[in-house]
């Protein structure tokens, strides 16, 4: 039997005409800043909130599921920016329930105001009053529960940013 290429004397790669690996990319920077990182997840919860509000306004439902995604918005934005400090989690999980909360009562403005052709403004700051009284006459236990699960999922997404 013949074969095709003449056999090689020894590993191929050995010789000097391989190249050089190439080196190796350098580390990560540690991101440990708690206070970036609690800022950015204000942010993240008023942005969640106001989108949460508007978006339950503008179809005049509430979306409790909607808590998942601004619970977990407020969760991963602040790991990505503050790192993997143990208390941004825990933060971001206090943070989340009045945004779920605030998001609520957004939608509630929104609603009142499309029904009366009033400001959405002047709802949510002058009737600020009757709107928490509404929302405390029809809070059901799924109302809570959805506040719960905002927290749990802004502490999942703290854990899933850096895990």
């Amino acid at each position: 039997m013949s074969q095709p290429v003449p056999p090689s004397s020894g590993n191929p790669f050995a010789g000097g005409d391989a190249a050089p690996y190439a080196p190796t990319p350098p580390a990560a920077p540690v991101r440990d800043n708690v206070a970036i990182g609690i800022v950015v997840a204000v942010v993240a919860a008023l942005v969640g909130a106001g989108a949460y509000g508007a978006l339950s306004g503008a179809i005049e439902r509430e979306i409790g599921y909607a808590a998942i995604g601004v619970g977990f918005l407020i969760g991963f934005a602040a790991a990505k920016a503050g790192g993997r400090n143990p208390a941004l989690p825990v933060v971001s999980a206090l943070l989340a329930l009045p945004a779920v909360y605030l998001g609520q009562l957004i939608g509630g403005a929104v609603v009142v105001a499309k029904l009366t052709d009033a400001a959405f403004l002047d709802v949510f700051i002058d009737r600020f009053d009757l709107l928490t009284d509404a929302w405390s006459k029809s809070a059901d236990g799924m109302t809570y529960v959805f506040l719960a699960i905002g927290a749990v999922a802004a502490f999942g997404g703290a854990k899933k940013a850096n895990g």
